[in-house]
C-alpha cells in the first residue's frame, strides 16, 4: 500500500500579501517592463524611509550590494577585508571578486555574531604588521543585530568603514534604530527565502547620497552621459527590474506583520521545547529586536542523545525541511588557509554553533497545524533517542 506523503513544510518559503499584483499590473499597463521605472524609485524611497536612511539603491541581489559597497570603498587587489565567519558565502565572495583577501572573525555567544574581542585582536595584529583592512563586513545572523556599539567603536578608532550585512535582519532593531543603518553602507536581501521577497533582489542603503549615485551608475553598466554608448570604467548589470520592485513595495507594506508572525512562531517553539533540557535558543540581546527570520537553537547531544543532523533527518522523513547552522567560512574549502581570529584562546564559538546548531521551519505563513507537526516530530525523535541510550 502506498502511504500518501504529507504536504511539504519548507524552512522559509515566500509569503505573498495579495497586493503584489496591483504593482505588477501597473508596470504592465504603463509598459515599465525593463529595469528601472516608478516601482524601483518608489521601492527605494519607501525602504529608505522605513529604515531611516537618506537613500537606497535597488539591485539584483544582496551580493551585488556588498560588491558595490566594496567598490565604493576602493577595495582593490591585495587589500584585506575583515568579515564575519558565521554567515552564508555571499557575504565574502565579493571580497574575492575584487582580488582582495578576506580575514574571518569569530562569533560571540550572546548574539552569535562578530566577536568584538576577536575583532580587536585582528586590528592589533594588523597595525603591528603595518597595515589596516579596507573595510569590515559585519553580518546580522538570522535576524539578530551584532553588538554594533562595541564593533563600531573599534572600527572608528582605526578609521575603517563598516559594511553592515543585514540580508537576514530587515525589520530588526538595535537600541531603537533599524538594522542595516549603522555602517557606512547597509545591505538587504530579498531572496525568495527572506522575511520579505522580490523573488531575487537586494538593496544598498546609506546616508551618503553621492555614493549611492555612483552605485546606481556602476549598476547600470557604468554608462557615461553621452548620446552614444560610452564607458570609461567597468560596470555591472546589477539593477532591479521594475516588476520585481513592485513585488517588493507590496511586501514592504506588510513587513512589520511578517516580523510579528515570525516572532510568534519562535515563541511557540520556545514554549513547546522550554522544558526539554538540552535545547538552547539563539539569544536576543538586551536592547534589540530580533526579527526571528529563522528560529535557531543549539542541541546538546550529551543531554538529549540526538544530534542536529539526526533531527534534520527525522524531520525530512516527515517531509519537513530543517537545516544546520551556516558552516563557518574559515572551514569552507574555498577559503582554506585564510586567516581567522577566534573569540578566545582555544575557543571558536562559530565552530561550536555549526556543530550543535539547528534551524527550524519558520515561515511567516506557517499554520498552527504545520508548526505542531514540527514540534511533535522533534519531541518524538528526542524521546526515542533518549530511550535507546
Amino acid at each position: 500500500m502506498i502511504v500518501p506523503q504529507l504536504p511539504r513544510i519548507f524552512l522559509s518559503p515566500p509569503h505573498m500579501s495579495g497586493r503584489e499584483q496591483n504593482y505588477i499590473n501597473a508596470a504592465f499597463e504603463t509598459n515599465w517592463i525593463a529595469p528601472l521605472g516608478p516601482n524601483v524609485d518608489g521601492f527605494e524611497k519607501e525602504l529608505a524611509a522605513y529604515v531611516g536612511v537618506k537613500g537606497a539603491a535597488a539591485l539584483s541581489s544582496g551580493t551585488a550590494a556588498i560588491h558595490l559597497a566594496l567598490q565604493l570603498l576602493d577595495v582593490q587587489a591585495r587589500d584585506r577585508v575583515f568579515c564575519s565567519t558565521l554567515t552564508f558565502v555571499a557575504s565574502a565572495n565579493p571580497i574575492v571578486y575584487e582580488g582582495a583577501e578576506p580575514i574571518f572573525i569569530d562569533s560571540e555567544p550572546k548574539t552569535w555574531n562578530m566577536s568584538p574581542d576577536a575583532l580587536e585582536r585582528a586590528f592589533i595584529d594588523a597595525e603591528q604588521e603595518g597595515w589596516l583592512p579596507k573595510a569590515v563586513i559585519v553580518v546580522n545572523l538570522y535576524g539578530q543585530s551584532a553588538k554594533m556599539d562595541e564593533l563600531l567603536a573599534i572600527c572608528d578608532r582605526y578609521g575603517v568603514p563598516v559594511i553592515e550585512d543585514a540580508a537576514e535582519s530587515l525589520g530588526a532593531e538595535y537600541k531603537g534604530k533599524k538594522s542595516g543603518t549603522f555602517g557606512k553602507f547597509g545591505v538587504f536581501s530579498f531572496n525568495g527565502n527572506k522575511i520579505i521577497t522580490t523573488s531575487g533582489g537586494g538593496m544598498l542603503v546609506s546616508n551618503d547620497k553621492e555614493a549611492l549615485h555612483k552605485a546606481r551608475f556602476l549598476a547600470t553598466q557604468a554608462r557615461d552621459p553621452a548620446p552614444h554608448y560610452q564607458h570609461s570604467e567597468v560596470g555591472y548589470n546589477y539593477r532591479m527590474s521594475n516588476i520585481l520592485a513592485g513585488v517588493g513595495r507590496a511586501q514592504l507594506e506588510v513587513l512589520d506583520e511578517r516580523v510579528a508572525a515570525r516572532r510568534a512562531i519562535f515563541k511557540h517553539y520556545m514554549e513547546a521545547f522550554g522544558e526539554i533540557d538540552g535545547f538552547e535558543f539563539m539569544p536576543e540581546l538586551k536592547g534589540t529586536l530580533h526579527n526571528r527570520w529563522l528560529t535557531t537553537l543549539t542541541v546538546d547531544r550529551e543531554k538529549l542523545g540526538v544530534s542536529p543532523i539526526e533531527l534534520i533527518e527525522a524531520l525530512a522523513e516527515e517531509n519537513i525541511e530543517a537545516r544546520p547552522v551556516w558552516k563557518p567560512l574559515h572551514l569552507q574549502p574555498l577559503f582554506e588557509g585564510t586567516a581567522y581570529y577566534s573569540h578566545g584562546e582555544g575557543r571558536s564559538v562559530s565552530d561550536e554553533l555549526f556543530k550543535n546548531g539547528l534551524c527550524l521551519p519558520s515561515g511567516s505563513n506557517m499554520t498552527e497545524e504545520q508548526q505542531q507537526r514540527v514540534i511533535d516530530k522533534v519531541k518524538e525523535t528526542v524521546k526515542v533517542k533518549a530511550g535507546s541510550l
